[in-house]
Parts: structure tokens; C-alpha cells; sequence
């Protein structure tokens, strides 16, 4: 738990204090020489006149006037009995500490004097000011005051000690360690006031967090005991902590688990959401890690755990936003959680627009054989609302429970039926882009709505709606009579459309010609000229290049390859992958899970958190990096889980400057040409235009069902390899780039360059040690990605000493686990050393992937087709990748 939630206190006085200079009208327009009179009102003989002037200067660096000269003379009014003039002063110096650290100093002595002062709320106060000044120059005199008051007789000072050492040791981590401050933390476990040992674990837990060394933060029995016996005690935010600490915790057995949670079961019913939340992350982590493995106690944990959350969503908005965001996750954890009480999500009138979503997701993953005529009927209801993207996403929702449960598909299609017929244009556009998901899910069993869909042609203006229709009529045109007719429809307005369904027309009529070669030889000549003579667009040309290639050469493997068996799309119920999952299990009640994305993102903690009982082995604590998957991007898995999207950051990209270009976003539906590895290099011969090549072309397009023409020439522009030995034979020698600066990487660079020699691929890096401390533990772990890389051996530098680098050549390996990327030469890359991981990313120059030999390794082959070959039988290997 984040330490800075205890400066409640802090933050209601300055609201206090602000709202009363409002009132007063401190907040008046600036005055020219206004900062003299200040200064003389601040030296003032009388009291009033000092503590009103204060004030004045508090409003005005309140809205961003600068103030800092000042300081002198707002020091000499700490001095003062006045608590309330005192804790203005003090606001003041921790606003302006760091732009004056030689100044502090004048109210060194002060903040002494006021550390031993009569008054608990003094001491305290002087002593949390002092701890978040954040400046060397101040440190060494905090020292002896926070340990004066760790010791101090009133609870109150010593709790605000607690964090004060957190924050401490965030700025001198030696200079803590030495002073015992951690060890005396550690003793205050024992304390016999709640909310002090509330404090005390969550400074321990946030040193614990930040700190290289193991074992700061032990819990044996007895510590245990007075965790669980300060748990009915202290405040909510301290039981937040406790909780916090034991999800983190590692039982030594089941029946120390078993305890745990029957201690923390009553939690449940607290009246603040984040407790509740926090005593389910105790469950969720407990049986997600298998400390409990008895079905009959996780049974009666998950009894104990619907009630609190179903009360969850009758708060507050905000609230239950939080808490179907978290519930998401749990159910893809424990699906039968919450199986009886899916009318609890059902949406109201009043909602908001996110948690009526947010519903929709959970409805989606509680539906199941029984209850889907009820959710069904809710789904159809929705289609009813104003909300326009409200009543997609219903419409969705049905496509997702058809593809989720096949035995409600055939009542899915019917209420799509009925939506489109009696609905809004924008309900029939999403019906016919779901039932085209419905199509892929089950093929062959549902060609009866097809002529509906097709009556609603000249209805359709949106490029998703467009492009999913005419795949439906592409897929199954051998089945629809007019299917030439429909497909001219579209073919009319080609040069106005969208890249999408301009991609997706192309393929449907080839598929149309390749099923029904009389009706369609004009349309697959009019828009292969269209595309390859008019189009700007490079991929809509490279595609219909490729198709005419593939149909002149061999007729017959273009319809082996272009009409085989699409394997069938799998339903969408995970969110996010596994190991992601388990780490949002592990984050339940925080940013991390309510936005589905790593901790580290956020400023959290990475690496190994958990807590071990002092009398067990730390087995894991050199543990392996361990990749960290992460969500879905433009159908490609992120298992480092890093931001891609523009609403999110972005973690850095070393792009070299042969990196590849990137590629158009079209999302063609079926069709993966956008998704292929580079290969060959045919774009590094002399540049083609459509007009070179026409009359081969024209001639091989008027001979498209009997030809035999030799496509394999010297002429041929579609020749995988064409001008590749005279670009390899350049011998360029690339240079390392800075993949991971030291200001992301705690001090620690990484450059690197990926180099290829005698067909093997080699990674040189220079780790480079920009701190002040060895740094050691050094590995390296690669993401999955499209050519399957991954090191072959671990990193052979054991010690890197500080402000100097090390040089070392990784050797890779192309047997690793393969995944589409997007680019597809994109890298994901985690580095491990002593003092955290670090992740970050690479595109790869496609020249690294293209050989020099006639069978390049690098190169996959799709459909155990050669696609290196210049025979004319082996040139449609390229129509392996249109499936």
C-alpha cells in the first residue's frame, strides 16, 4: 500500500486553509510591488498582521505566483506558539524546499525545538514536515529527532515517525540502514497501539518494495499474531495495509493459510469498498497461488466472497466501476463466484455510459447454458437505448455469447434477425459484422440468413459493415446466385472505399472467379487493373500483384490455397492472458487492475514482492526472469504487455535506420498479408510502376484458365529474390543504438545492435553502469515474437563495477516459441539485474532476415510452399499468406 494515503491529514487542513483565505479574500488580483509590502508586513511588530500576511503568501503560490524570495522571512514566523501560523510556514517550506535546499537550513533548528516540544501534535507535525522536505542538505539532521520520536510515549507521533523513516530511506537508503531506523520499524510490529503497527508495515512493506536486498521485511508467528490481532483494530486505511502485506505474505502450510483467512473474512463487511477489495485480493491470492487447496474451504471462501461484491455494485458509480472492473477479473479466475446472482448486473435506466459497459462484460462472462434466454432477452432490451455505442456493444454481446456457447447460437442468430429487421441502420451494420464472427465460429451452419443479409445492401455506409458483408458473400458464393451481381455493387464505388474494403473486395471476387470462373472473369480482371494501375495505397497494389501472379501461374494451387479450411475463432472470454491475469489477481483494489495493466506501468512494484515467514525458504528469491504477458494489440499478444495504443505511454523503441517502415492498419477480415514477415527483397531492385509491367500482365490475365506462361524470367517483377545478392553483397555494418537509456533503466544503459554471420544471429551489447553501485545478476529474456529468437545462452558478465561497461555477444537461436507481431521485425525485450527488471522494445531491421541463399532459413514457409523457388509450380507459395 502506497505510504502517501497518510497524508489525509495534511491534504484536509490545506483545504481548510485554502477554503478560510478564500473566504478572507486572499485569493485578490496580484499587485505591482506587491512582494515588498509582503516582506514588510512578515517583519511586522504584531502577531495578527504576521499570520494574515502568511496567508497571503500561501494564496498566492497557491494559484502559481512565485514567492520563493520570500523565504528568508517566512522562516522567522516558525518560531511561534500559533499552531496554526506554524503549519502554514510549514506548507510553505515544503513547497519551496527544493528550489532553496541552502536555506532549510535556517529552520534546522527550529523543527529540533519543536520535536521535543510539549504538544504530540507539534512533535508530529515538525517531524512529517521535516520528512518530506526531500533534500540532501536536511538528512543528517533528521536523524536524531526520528529517533527521538519512534521512541516518543504518544502513539500519535510515532505512527507519523513510522512513515517518516519510509520516506527517509526513499531518499538515503544507506544513511536509514545504518541508523537502525528499519530495525526499530521492524520492533514497532510489537507495538501495542494498532495504528502505529498499521504504519510500521506499510513503511517496511514500501522499503521492503524499493530495496535490492532480501529480507528486510520477515514476518515470523508472533509478528503474524499481532498483524492479525491489530487487523480488528486499526483504521481502514491501516487494515488496507496489514491486507495488503498478508496477500503478500507466503503461509508455511495450509492450515496457516486456513487461519489467515478466517481471520480475514469479517473484513468482508466493512463498510469501505478498498477493504473489502482487499480482503478478496487475501482470498484471490491465496487460492490462486494454491496455499489453499481444500475444495471444501475455497468453496466456503467463495460463499463468503459474493455477498460483499454484489454490494459493491449498488454504491456509487465510481465505485462500481472499480469493482466490475475487478470482478472481471476474479470471474476469469472462479467463474462460479458469481453464477447466481447475474440480475445483479443487469443494466438500470440511470447508469452511467462506462458502468453499463462494464456490465455488459460481466454478463458476458456469468452467461451460461441457463441463463442465456434471460440475458438474451436484456441484450435485446439494450437495443432499444439512445446510447448509439450502448446499443453496439449489446449487439456485440450477443455475437460474443453465440461464439461462447453453441447451444444458444441458434437463438443468438434469431435475435440478431430480429434486430435486423425492425432496428436502426447502425443495429443492422453491427449485426451483420457479428454474424460474420457467427460465420467464422460455425461455418456451413447458418447459410439460411444470408439472402437477409444481402437484401440489406445499399443500406451499408460503414467500411466494418461493408467489408464483413462482402466476406459473407465471398465465403459462401458458390451458394448465392446473384453473388457476381452484389460484389459489382461494391466493385462500382472500389477507388472511393476504404482501404479495408478495398482489400477485402479484391479477395472476395477472387474467390468468386476461382468458384464460378464464367460469371467472374471480368470482375477479376476490371479490379486487379483498378487496384495495380489506380490505387496509391502499396498494399492494396502488392495484394492484387500477388493474386494475378498466383491465378496466371497455377490456377489450381491458387484454389487450394485461397479456398482451404479457415480454422474456426475461438470465443474471447480472457480479457487478458495468464500471466498477466495472475499478476492483476495480485493487484486487486489498485490502478493495475482497474486498467488491465502491469503494476510497473503505474509506478508499483515490480519484481518478487513476497514476504516469507523467517523460518522458510526463500526458494525463489534468484528466480528467473519470468515473461510477462500482457493484452491482445491489433490481434497480436503482448506478453511484456506493454502500451501500444496512443492513449497509454509508450515504452521506448530503439528504431535503427534500416528498420522497416511501418505498415497501413487496414484490418482486412480474413486475409493476413498485413500480418507477414518480410521476405526477400524485391523493394531494393529497380523501382516497378504499374505501367512497366502491363503487357506481360495483360497477356497472362487474357490466359487466366489455361495458362502456362513462364512467369520464372528475368522479367518477372514478382521475383521474391530479385536484387538480394547485390544488396547483401554490400557487407554494411550496423551500429549499436541506445535501447534502454539510464534514466529508464535505474542507471544502468543498454546499446545494442543484432548483426547476422554465416546464417547465425548474433545480439552485441554494451552494458554501461551509471550508478553508483555494482550491478550484477545480469539476464535477459526475449518475448515471443514472429521468427521465434531467443538467447542461447545466459549473459556472461557477473559484475558490472560502477561509471564503467562491459561489452558481451549474445548468440540467438530461431527455435523459440513463435507469435505474430505487428511490426512483424518487433522485438520485446526484459533485462534483469540486482536491482530490478526493465523492459523495452526493438524493431529489427528486416535486412537481418533475408539470406543469401537460395533456401534462407529465416524465411518460413507457409503450406510447405518454396517461396524462394522461380519454378513456375513453386511461384504460388506467396498465396499461402491469403488464406
Amino acid at each position: 500500500m502506497n505510504i502517501f494515503i497518510f497524508k489525509e491529514a495534511i491534504t484536509k487542513f490545506t483545504q481548510n486553509a485554502l477554503a478560510d483565505l478564500r473566504r478572507q479574500n486572499f485569493f485578490a488580483a496580484p499587485r505591482k510591488g506587491e512582494n515588498f509590502e509582503l516582506k514588510a508586513d512578515l517583519n511586522s511588530e504584531y502577531k495578527e498582521r504576521r499570520k494574515d500576511t502568511v496567508k497571503r503568501v500561501i494564496a498566492n503560490m497557491t494559484i502559481g505566483k512565485d514567492v520563493s524570495s520570500l523565504f528568508a522571512d517566512v522562516v522567522k514566523n516558525m518560531q511561534t506558539d500559533d499552531i496554526e501560523l506554524k503549519k502554514l510556514v510549514y506548507l510553505y517550506l515544503i513547497n519551496y524546499a527544493k528550489s532553496q535546499p541552502e536555506l532549510v537550513i535556517l529552520a534546522v533548528n527550529t523543527f529540533v525545538k519543536d520535536t521535543d516540544d510539549p504538544n504530540p501534535l507539534i512533535r508530529a507535525l515538525a517531524i512529517r514536515t521535516m520528512g518530506c522536505l526531500r533534500v540532501d542538505e536536511i538528512t543528517n539532521y533528521l536523524c536524531e529527532p526520528l529517533r527521538k520520536c519512534l521512541r516518543d510515549d504518544n502513539p500519535y507521533v510515532r505512527k507519523t515517525a513510522a512513515i517518516c523513516v519510509a520516506k527517509l530511506y526513499d531518499l538515503n537508503p544507506q544513511l536509514t540502514v545504518d541508523n537502525g531506523f528499519v530495525s526499530t520499524l521492524q520492533d514497532m510490529i510489537s507495538d501495542s497501539n494498532p495504528v502505529v503497527v498499521a504504519n510500521a508495515v506499510a513503511a517496511l512493506t514500501e522499503i521492503n518494495d524499493s530495496s535490492s536486498e532480501k529480507g528486510l521485511f520477515n514476518i515470523n508467528s508472533n509478528i503474524l499474531a499481532k498483524l492479525l490481532a491489530a487487523l480488528n483494530e486499526s483504521t481502514e486505511w491501516g487494515q488496507i495495509c496489514i491486507l495488503t502485506t498478508l496477500a503478500d505474505y507466503v503461509p508455511k502450510d495450509e492450515k496457516e493459510a486456513e487461519n489467515i483467512v478466517e481471520r480475514v473474512i469479517p473484513r468482508l463487511q466493512h463498510a469501505n469498498a478498498s477493504v473489502v477489495l482487499s480482503a478478496v485480493k487475501v482470498f484471490m491470492v491465496y487460492m490462486n497461488k494454491n496455499y489453499i487447496t481444500s475444495e471444501k474451504t475455497i468453496q466456503h471462501i467463495c460463499k463468503k466472497m459474493t455477498p460483499p461484491l454484489v454490494t459493491l455494485i449498488s454504491d456509487h458509480s465510481e465505485i462500481q466501476y472499480v469493482a466490475l472492473r475487478n470482478i472481471n477479473l476474479i470471474l476469469q479466475k472462479r467463474n462460479d463466484i458469481l453464477n447466481q446472482e447475474i440480475r445483479v448486473f443487469f443494466c438500470k435506466y440511470n447508469d452511467p455510459p462506462y458502468v453499463k459497459l462494464e456490465k455488459l462484460e460481466v454478463m458476458i462472462q456469468l452467461c451460461n447454458e441457463k441463463n442465456v434466454d434471460q440475458v438474451l432477452s436484456e441484450f435485446k432490451e439494450y437495443c432499444n437505448e439512445v446510447d448509439v455505442e450502448f446499443v453496439r456493444k449489446s449487439v456485440r454481446a450477443i455475437g460474443r455469447c453465440a461464439i461462447k456457447l453453441e447451444e444458444a447460437a441458434e437463438r443468438c442468430v434469431n435475435v440478431l434477425l430480429e434486430l435486423i429487421s425492425t432496428h436502426d441502420n447502425y443495429v443492422l451494420q453491427e449485426a451483420i459484422v457479428v454474424m460474420k464472427d457467427i460465420f467464422r465460429k460455425y461455418p456451413h451452419s447458418y447459410e439460411g440468413v444470408i439472402a437477409n443479409l444481402c437484401k440489406n445492401l445499399e443500406n451499408l455506409d460503414e467500411p466494418e459493415a461493408k467489408a464483413s458483408l462482402i466476406w459473407i458473400i465471398g465465403e459462401y458464393a458458390e451458394k448465392i446466385e446473384n453473388a457476381n451481381e452484389l460484389l459489382e455493387f461494391f466493385l462500382e464505388s472500389f477507388k472511393e472505399e476504404s482501404s479495408m474494403v478495398q482489400l477485402q473486395l479484391i479477395t472476395a471476387i477472387v474467390k468468386l472467379f476461382l468458384k464460378k470462373p464464367s460469371q467472374a472473369q471480368d470482375s477479376v480482371q476490371k479490379v486487379l487493373q483498378t487496384a495495380t494501375q489506380s490505387c496509391d495505397n502499396p498494399d492494396i497494389r502488392d495484394r492484387a500483384y500477388i493474386y494475378w501472379r498466383l491465378l496466371s501461374t497455377n490456377p489450381q494451387a491458387a484454389k487450394t490455397v485461397v479456398l482451404s479450411e479457415k480454422p474456426p475463432i475461438e470465443s474471447k472470454s480472457k480479457i487478458v492472458s495468464d500471466s498477466l491475469l495472475d499478476e492483476l489477481i495480485d493487484n486487486i483494489g489498485t490502478l493495475a487492475s482497474v486498467y488491465y495493466k502491469p503494476a510497473s506501468l503505474f509506478g508499483g512494484r515490480t519484481g518478487d514482492t513476497r514476504i516469507f515467514s523467517s523460518s522458510a525458504e526463500e526458494t525463489d528469491a534468484n528466480a528467473d526472469i519470468e515473461g510477462v504477458p500482457g493484452t491482445t494489440i491489433g490481434g497480436v499478444e503482448n506478453l511484456l504487455d506493454l502500451d501500444f495504443d496512443d492513449s497509454a505511454p509508450t515504452p521506448q523503441t530503439a528504431t535503427p535506420p534500416s528498420s522497416a517502415a511501418p505498415k497501413s492498419s487496414s484490418n482486412d477480415l480474413l486475409d493476413l498479408l498485413d500480418d507477414i514477415p518480410p521476405m526477400g527483397n524485391a523493394g531494393l531492385s529497380q523501382p516497378v510502376t504499374p505501367s512497366t509491367p502491363s503487357n506481360n500482365i495483360q497477356n497472362d490475365l487474357m490466359n487466366i484458365l489455361g495458362s502456362s506462361n513462364n512467369m520464372g524470367t528475368s522479367n518477372n517483377i514478382m521475383s521474391p529474390g530479385a536484387g538480394l545478392s547485390n544488396f547483401t553483397n554490400l557487407n554494411l555494418q550496423p551500429q549499436k543504438t541506445v535501447m534502454l537509456p539510464a534514466s529508464d533503466g535505474k542507471g544502468m544503459e543498454i546499446s545494442a545492435v543484432f548483426v547476422k554471420r554465416q546464417n547465425k544471429f548474433f545480439m552485441e551489447l554494451t552494458f554501461s553502469n551509471k550508478t553508483a553501485q555494482p550491478l550484477s545478476e545480469i539476464a535477459i529474456q526475449f518475448n515471443k515474437n514472429t521468427y521465434g529468437l531467443v538467447p542461447l545462452a545466459p549473459i556472461g558478465i557477473n559484475v558490472i563495477p560502477p561509471n564503467s561497461s562491459k561489452d558481451f555477444t549474445l548468440p540467438l537461436g530461431t527455435n523459440g516459441p513463435v507469435q505474430k507481431m505487428n511490426p512483424p521485425t518487433l522485438l520485446q525485450i526484459a533485462v534483469k539485474n540486482n536491482i530490478g527488471v526493465y523492459y523495452f522494445q526493438h524493431v529489427l531491421p528486416s535486412s537481418l532476415f533475408e539470406s543469401t541463399t537460395s533456401t534462407p532459413s529465416a524465411i518460413p514457409s507457409f503450406g510447405g510452399l518454396n517461396m524462394n523457388n522461380n519454378n513456375n509450380n513453386n511461384n504460388n507459395g506467396l498465396g499461402g499468406l491469403l488464406i
